[in-house]
């Protein structure tokens, strides 16, 4: 199952249970890999 699959099904699941959909795929990943790079820059130091 591709990513895309998995967010549709999650998406209509959410939709039927009535919860909050979850958010697209890769949508928070430059937040992430910022946040790491920031993590290792203070470990570093």
């Amino acid at each position: 199952m591709s990513i895309t699959q998995q967010y549709l099904l999650d998406l209509h699941r959410a939709r039927a249970h009535g919860t909050p959909h979850p958010p697209a795929p890769g949508r928070h990943d430059l937040a992430v890999l910022r946040a790491v790079v920031r993590l290792l820059r203070r470990r570093a130091s």
